[in-house]
This record gives structure tokens, sequence and C-alpha cells, in this order.
């Protein structure tokens, strides 16, 4: 059976909210390890409360938080945006739209 998606967490160009609430989350992350994370991430989840009912920004730090700590689950160090393709992707990406805009 497909897997529904939700409008709210379907791929999207971010608002300049859900960049603030990354980038907050990623300089937070940098130098913790995946159990630090992990509890930042439940803290996250508690404040939030019902995700679907919260603001974009909300939605996108604790999914921030989700995907630094899946990431650290087998890193085995700490967190660092410079190593992590995901963000030098999504950075790539930005500068590449501004050349061409």
């Amino acid at each position: 059976m497909p897997q529904e998606t939700d409008a709210a967490n379907a791929p999207h160009e971010p608002t300049p909210q859900e960049r603030t609430a990354r980038d907050r989350v990623r300089r937070r992350a940098t130098g913790m390890t995946h159990h630090q994370s992990a509890e930042a991430l439940e803290e996250a989840e508690e404040a939030a409360g019902d995700l679907a009912a919260a603001d974009p920004g909300t939605r996108a730090e604790v999914a921030e938080w989700q995907r630094i700590t899946d990431l650290l689950f087998d890193h085995g160090g700490p967190y660092t945006p410079e190593t992590d393709a995901f963000v030098q992707g999504q950075l790539t990406a930005r500068d590449n739209r501004r050349a061409a805009g």
C-alpha cells in the first residue's frame, strides 16, 4: 500500500522560517554526539506537542533534529555541518539558484 504523504512534510522549497529553524538546530547540534542529539530531539518533540498543528518552523526544527540524530546513529563522532552531505548539498543548490537568478 503506498504511503500517504502529509502535505506539510512533502518536499518543497523551505520558507525563511523553516531555514532559520534548521540553521538554529545545526548550530546547536555542532559537536553533539548521537546520545546528545537524541535528547535534544526528545526535548523538541515534547516542546512541539501536536506536530500536525505546529507551525512550519517547529516542524522543521523537529525534522532536523530527527535527521541529525539518524545521521549520528552510526557515525561515531560529533556532528559538524561541514561534513553533513545533506547540508552541503543544500548550500550548493542555494548558491546555484543565486548564480542563475
